[in-house]
Order: structure tokens, then C-alpha cells, then sequence
């Protein structure tokens, strides 16, 4: 059969409509119980690999939290057994410590059993110094909304919370009211786990955690270069400079392991072309982003980068007028008084590096980003 003619006198309209031959209305009587056997094929496989996929994103996780507590057992004097069975990181970052020296910068390293703090020791490997270690089970956190401001000292601690814990009592400050407020909701959610866990695994601290000193010791912060000519050594200082810890301490910031994980969804590289704030010239470099770093490489082919930039605590913008940017497909980064420029080579790419520092910023909420506003100036985005 072929295409028929069907006339409606009534409204003068003729319908065309195509009738199967009884050879095609045969093949597809024939396929439909294949077809229905082919679709529950499809849905059991789908059921199954969805459950792969659950098993192997509960393994990443495991690897990730093993990875980073390798890295912390590497970079922390005085104490052992870091990456015990059991063991998840939850947050590393910097807060105040209330002492009777005033306040002093410490970094608080937050896991599902314990609470470590240390301070930045002057050596040549960058390693952090354990002065004290405090158990979540039985832990109890009060934050006090006008703490010392009526003592004999006359002076204010904002942003502060007290923690109190079976072995001493500390009195701790954030950079900011987000940042404290970050701290709590860990804390909390940690010390409510660990009340239904039996026993807490409390590790050993050695005669490294002696609580002299309070050394505290700021980098200059700039754009870190590796040379070729290092010693590996050096290789290793500079490595562990640019390590997450390191800069959570040089900018007063911290971030947590679910951050640590969404970041690795937010990588990109690509060719970019570099300007300085003071510099005429623009270079072209090949840029990677992951785990909230910018890493330039002189071509795709490198294994090393020349340089590296952290961008927790940058501003990522486009430039304004008094910038004197002239071109297309430009984001600025800035950090106090340092800004960097970076050129796309089109539309495309320029908002993809947009979008993945973007999703970078409203994971952490350290990276802020600045659109300009109607009537000129900037107006700040947290992505939230």
C-alpha cells in the first residue's frame, strides 16, 4: 500500500495519510517483543552501572581524603599516625588563638575524631609545628558575641568562640563572621558524629608540641617562580609553600574537604595571554586552573610550571576604566595590590575561564567575584 487521499466535502480540505504495507506491519509485529525485551535489557544495565558509579565515587572520596592525609602527615612536625583507619579531614585554615601573649595565628586542622592546631615553624622544609590536639567527643563550642570588650584589657576579639574540651579550654578568632561561621557548623556536625562513635583514635603528640615560642612568619606574598636551576630541595620548599594549607595561612582563609572535592569538577587549561598591573607586554603562556591554583607553563609540551598563583582571597573581575585595558575577552584577579590580567583568544573561552573561577568561587566562597553594575563600580558576587 501507499499514501491515500481522504476529502472532507463539508469543509472543501483533502487529508493525505500513508497506510503500511502488510510486509512492513509484519517486520514490526515481529520486533515488538524484541523491543520490549531490548528496553528491560537497557534498564537493567543502566541500574547496574549506576551502581558501579556509586562505588566508585565512595572510592574517590576514600582517595581523596587518604591523598590529603598523607599530604598533612608530610607537613606537620610532632605527631604520628595521621592517616590512621577511620581518620576524614574536614577542614584546615587559619584562627587566632587567645593567649596570654594576645592573640597569635595558628592553623586548625578539624578531622572526624580530633582538633589539631600548629604554627608556622621557621624551617627549611616550611613544615608546621602541632602545639596541641583536642578530642571531639565530649567537645563543646559557645560563641561569644562580645567576648573581653568589658575586661581590664579594654580590648575587643571579634568573630570569636570558645572551645572546651575534656584536656583544656581555648578561645579562638576568625579573619571574618563567615569564616567563624564555617568553623561552627563543622565543629558542630563533627562533634554530634563523633558522640555515636564508641572510641576516638587520640594520637600521640611528642616533645615537638612544646608551646614556646609563638613563631609567627609571613611570606611575602607575590608570585612564586620555579626555575629550572633549583635544587630539588628548593623544589620541595616551593612546593609545599603553594600547598593549601600554606596559603590558607598567608590569607587568613580556610578550606574544607567538600571544597577540596568539588574542585576537581572545576578544572580547565588552555592558552591565555598574561599582563602584569605595571607591565606593557602581554605573555602567552599556557594556563591550568585545579585545586584553586593558576599554573603557567610556557607550552602545552612542559612538565614544570614557571610560575604558580593561588587564588584563594582573589577578586576575579572584568577590568575597569581606570585600568587602561584596551582589548576583548580580558578577567582581571586581584589580591590587595597585586591584579594580573589574562586575555582569552575568544568569547568561548573567555567565559569558561569565567564560569570555572566563578564555580570555584561560590564552592569556597574565597574567590570573589565582581560584575560591573550599572553607574559605574563593581558589585560583588558570591555565587550563593
Amino acid at each position: 500500500m501507499g499514501p491515500a487521499a481522504l476529502r472532507n466535502n463539508s469543509v472543501g480540505e483533502t487529508y493525505c495519510f500513508y497506510i503500511p504495507s502488510p510486509k512492513i506491519l509484519c517486520v514490526v509485529t515481529d520486533l515488538t517483543p524484541n523491543l520490549f525485551l531490548f528496553s528491560c535489557f537497557c534498564t537493567e544495565a543502566l541500574k547496574e552501572v549506576a551502581e558501579i558509579a556509586t562505588q566508585l565515587q565512595s572510592s574517590l572520596i576514600r582517595l581523596e581524603n587518604f591523598q590529603k592525609l598523607t599530604e598533612l602527615q608530610r607537613d606537620l612536625i610532632g605527631i604520628e599516625n595521621l592517616t590512621a583507619p577511620g581518620r576524614e579531614f574536614i577542614r584546615e585554615g587559619c584562627l587566632y588563638k587567645l593567649t596570654k601573649k594576645g592573640l597569635q595565628q595558628r592553623m586548625f586542622f578539624l578531622f572526624s575524631d580530633m582538633l589539631l592546631y600548629t604554627s608556622k615553624g621557621v624551617t627549611a622544609t616550611n613544615q608546621f609545628k602541632v602545639h596541641g590536639q583536642l578530642p571531639l567527643h565530649g567537645m563543646i563550642l559557645i560563641v561569644l558575641d562580645a567576648p573581653v570588650e568589658e575586661s581590664e584589657n579594654e580590648w575587643s576579639v571579634p568573630h570569636c568562640f570558645t572551645i572546651y574540651s575534656a584536656q583544656r579550654t581555648i578561645v579562638v578568632a576568625a579573619s571574618s563572621k563567615v569564616e567563624m561561621g564555617k568553623w561552627i557548623e563543622d565543629l558542630n556536625l563533627a562533634i554530634d558524629a563523633a558522640k555515636n562513635e564508641k572510641s576516638s583514635i587520640f594520637l600521640d603528640v611528642g616533645d615537638h608540641s612544646n608551646r614556646s615560642s609563638d613563631e609567627v612568619s609571613l611570606e611575602q606574598e607575590s608570585e612564586d617562580d620555579m626555575n629550572s636551576s633549583r635544587t630539588s630541595l628548593d623544589k620541595q620548599t616551593h612546593h609545599r609553600a603553594n600547598t593549601t594549607m600554606h596559603v590558607c595561612w598567608h590569607r587568613n582563609t580556610s578550606v574544607s574537604m567538600s571544597d577540596h572535592s568539588l574542585a576537581v569538577e572545576n578544572q580547565l587549561s588552555g592558552y591565555l595571554l598574561r599582563k602584569f598591573k605595571n607591565s606593557n607586554g602581554w605573555q602567552k603562556l599556557w594556563v591550568v586552573f585545579t585545586n584553586f591554583c593558576l599554573f603557567f607553563y610556557k607550552t602545552h609540551q612542559d612538565d614544570f610550571p614557571l610560575a604558580s598563583l593561588p587564588l584563594l582571597g582573589y577578586t576575579v573581575s572584568t577590568p575597569e576604566d581606570s585600568d587602561s585595558i584596551h582589548k576583548d575577552y580580558v578577567f582581571k584577579l586581584q589580591f590587595k595590590s597585586h591584579v594580573y590580567f589574562f586575555r582569552a583568544e575568544s568569547e568561548y573561552t573567555f567565559e569558561r575561564w569565567m564560569e570555572v573561577i566563578k564555580s570555584a568561587a561560590s564552592t569556597t566562597g574565597r574567590i570573589i567575584l565582581l560584575i560591573p553594575k550599572e553607574g559605574g563600580g563593581l558589585v560583588e558576587m558570591n555565587g550563593k
